[in-house]
């Protein structure tokens, strides 16, 4: 109890360090979602969440923006999408998930997402909406996805650096090799009121523990 004590008075501490930066990221996201005629930069996101997976978060980044300036994220077929992905794991599948991606939310030929995302009830609606339709997109994607777009204030990006920071103090007992819906919800429950007890929001939390495991508050 003592040493998990000490962990969590070195993570408020470096919170303090960091609130500032967190604070500043998390207002880019909201901005993204309150941006009006940004439904292309949505799916950017979107596209870019269904590369991540055992991927890195900054490569997979430069692949969509190589992608949008070259003109093929939203018009390109699979094949000359997935040329630009080779620093992508599975980039195969991938280039496949974001066609099949971009013909759910294609229409009179152009992106309209916003307007789906804002017709649900919650966040915790839309998100089971997106694991659901979208091929590739699991909850931990979905959140992060949504995350990115200004809607993570009650949801957990549970990737292996968040699960691991929850095992190292005690919160769950083991990192899961998968997670089903129930055990997803299970989890971000206990992080949320983990976060509560220690009074730091649960997206500050996230991106706390990001920057533990990677050095830096990216996306």
């Amino acid at each position: 109890m003592a040493d998990n004590k000490k962990i969590i008075q070195r993570l408020k501490k470096l919170y303090d360090a960091h609130r500032e930066d967190i604070e500043s990221r998390l207002l880019d996201f909201e901005k993204e979602r309150t941006r009006k005629n940004n439904d292309e930069s949505i799916f950017c996101e979107l596209a870019f969440c269904l590369l991540t997976p055992q991927s890195k978060a900054k490569a997979c980044w430069n692949a969509i923006e190589t992608l949008r300036h070259d003109n093929i994220l939203f018009r390109g077929s699979s094949y000359q999408i997935k040329k630009r992905l080779h620093c992508v794991r599975f980039h195969n599948k991938k280039a496949g998930y974001i066609v099949i991606a971009r013909k759910v939310f294609l229409e009179n030929r152009k992106i309209s997402i916003k307007k789906t995302l804002d017709g649900f009830h919650d966040t915790l609606e839309c998100r089971d909406w997106l694991v659901q339709h979208i091929k590739g997109l699991g909850y931990k994607e979905a959140s992060h996805f949504l995350r990115n777009i200004g809607y993570g204030e009650n949801i957990a990006i549970l990737d292996r650096h968040i699960l691991r920071n929850l095992c190292r103090l005690g919160i769950i007992h083991e990192i899961p090799k998968s997670l089903t819906r129930s055990q997803y919800l299970h989890i971000e429950n206990k992080m949320a009121v983990f976060a509560e007890q220690i009074t730091v929001p649960l997206s500050h939390l996230d991106l706390l523990f990001w920057f533990i495991e990677t050095g830096e508050i990216f996306k």
